[in-house]
């Protein structure tokens, strides 16, 4: 499982310009459930901020020509990100890595970080490992084979088989984002 893993990050490190965001979005599609049930429980944070600037990123990859700020975006994601020291339940640390996907994959649509892609997928997968250990339904030893992390390494190379050969921007979008919300579970196991 491990080399798997591995040539999972060695393809998503090979995905340039739109292919790249399409990937990170379609993987924050489902690792932002874990940041609004956080906001729910915890009544902090700004789900609907994050939401909004992952829309804003989709609907650049679907229509080009559509531009927002990024500065502006990326300042609202680093202030909806919640700081570890004021809580103390679990959910922090998954919202957290939604949130730094987030500013990551802005700053790929920006061209500050040509590796953005490759910080949101192993974001969502250290998010899961991090769960699994923390719930202790697995250990050190035993956590590339969970279930959940089997199912994690599978729908983000399912999403790399996708991207890989898409020809068009605005239809990969929609598969894209399609195959990610298809189980309908986030990264971590949460209903959607």
């Amino acid at each position: 499982m491990a080399k798997q893993k591995l040539n999972t990050f060695g393809r998503v490190r090979a995905l340039e310009g739109w292919k790249a965001i399409a990937f990170g979005a379609a993987l924050l599609e489902r690792m932002l459930p874990n940041y609004t049930l956080f906001c729910d429980v915890t009544e902090t944070g700004d789900a609907p901020a994050l939401r909004n600037c992952l829309n804003l990123v989709w609907e650049t990859l679907k229509s080009p020509k559509s531009k927002f700020n990024v500065g502006v975006q990326l300042e609202k994601v680093e202030v909806a990100t919640p700081d570890t020291s004021e809580f103390d339940n679990y959910g922090v640390y998954p919202a957290i890595d939604a949130a730094i996907g987030l500013a990551a994959l802005l700053n790929l649509v920006a061209g500050d970080d040509p590796q953005g892609a490759v910080v949101v997928s192993k974001l969502s997968q250290g998010s899961v490992e991090a769960y699994l250990l923390a719930a202790e339904e697995a250990s050190d030893e035993t956590v590339k084979e969970h279930p959940l992390m089997a199912f994690e390494v599978e729908v983000q190379n399912e999403l790399l088989d996708y991207i890989e050969q898409a020809k068009y921007p605005a239809k990969a979008c929609e598969e894209m984002k399609q195959l990610a919300l298809e189980a309908g579970i986030s990264n971590i196991g949460l209903e959607l």
